[in-house]
């Protein structure tokens, strides 16, 4: 069975993408014409798909070695590699390549690819217009959906899909990653964690500003523990960090539209800006908004961990690098209140996601869990 890349420590994917593999060539029904890869965030599916994807695009090419490269980096002409441009959504735009690119012969392989991530976010139009394509592919066509919430992927997609499982990583399995990014053991496994299986998750909490958004989620549950809400504003980190995110995320786009407008005509250059406007809007949106929710993830799991060691569970706790602290602060405190107050952080997360004023819903989330841990 031919062992493909990200399919390591997923026996499902690794039996239903192999066997698809080992029909290339052969006598037998080709691969199937979609596939919808699901599991937690991190867990290989995109490592997966380009690895499925260039198998596919190098069957019988005279150089398999230079389609897997440009696979790799992105610029074969024969595979449309598709995420959402919506702050949360997947739009009718963002598919319109994929039904184009799917009627028309490939450049230079005997097959073309298409990768849509986050299938999960298709909103009813869009799907709607890629159904066709999904019933009635072109016998070249194959198309590879991914999603961290299958749950959540529309019933007309899922169902035409083969499914390929991949299972989340264990905290050890996460650990081991984050430590050959040089990242202190402890620490290590106390983003391990903290990502809940979710291994980009993992990552992105202990590198970058990870770090520093761990502290301004433990401040802003700290603070409220200590009943130091007025003084201390826990608020104001959390929006900082997000702030910056969102500057990030822009400062990204904002290159990239500068590299597209090198190449297109003059008459033209409006309409790309205009577009990319709305891009950059829908960008700090979404960046921001999950940069807030992660933060406010941490100051619940903070609460929960608190808990656990005022019920003698420490074993149970997520902060295993701040036991010092998390001892300290569960000190006399009454586990049934702190569990309050984690369903108040899921809560205010919740409401995040509709268009409220994120510094009032924070400032007024604060002085909350000051009442109800007091």
């Amino acid at each position: 069975m031919v062992d493909l890349p990200g399919t390591e420590h997923h026996p499902h994917a690794r039996a239903t993408l192999g066997a698809a593999l080992n029909r290339l060539g052969g006598s037998g029904s080709a691969p199937s014409h979609a596939y919808l890869f699901h599991g937690p965030a991190g867990s290989g599916k995109r490592t997966a798909a380009r690895a499925f994807a260039a198998t596919l695009l190098s069957e019988g090419a005279p150089d398999p070695a230079g389609v897997r490269t440009r696979v790799e980096h992105g610029t074969h002409p024969d595979l449309t590699w598709v995420v959402p441009s919506g702050a949360h959504e997947m739009l009718v735009g963002d598919v319109e390549p994929v039904i184009a690119g799917a009627a028309m012969t490939p450049f230079e392989a005997a097959r073309r690819v298409f990768v849509l991530e986050r299938a999960d976010t298709l909103i009813e139009q869009a799907a709607n217009k890629l159904l066709k394509t999904l019933e009635e592919p072109a016998p070249f066509v194959h198309l590879l959906l991914l999603t961290d919430r299958l749950a959540e992927v529309l019933p007309t997609i899922r169902s035409r899909c083969q499914l390929a499982r991949f299972d989340a990583l264990s905290p050890a399995e996460l650990a081991e990653r984050i430590g050959r990014r040089g990242v202190p053991p402890e620490q290590a496994a106390a983003c391990a964690r903290l990502a809940l299986g979710d291994g980009e998750r993992a990552l992105e909490l202990a590198l970058g500003d990870g770090p520093a958004l761990r502290a301004g989620g433990e401040a802003f549950a700290r603070t409220a523990l200590a009943g130091q809400v007025g003084a201390a504003a826990p608020w104001r980190g959390l929006l900082e960090l997000r702030g910056s995110r969102g500057e990030a995320a822009v400062a990204e786009v904002r290159a990239r539209l500068e590299q597209e407008l090198e190449l297109v005509p003059r008459r033209e250059r409006k309409r790309v800006e205009n577009e990319y406007e709305q891009r950059i809007r829908r960008t700090r949106r979404r960046v921001e908004t999950d940069a807030l929710d992660l933060g406010l993830q941490l100051s619940s799991l903070w609460l929960r961990d608190v808990a656990c060691v005022a019920w003698g569970a420490e074993d149970l706790v997520h902060h295993v690098d701040r036991a010092g602290a998390l001892a300290e602060d569960a000190a006399g405190r009454d586990p049934q209140k702190l569990r309050a107050g984690v369903e108040l952080v899921e809560d205010a997360r919740r409401r995040l996601r509709s268009n409220v004023t994120e510094e009032l819903a924070l400032e007024t989330l604060a002085y909350r869990l000051e009442r109800v841990l007091a």
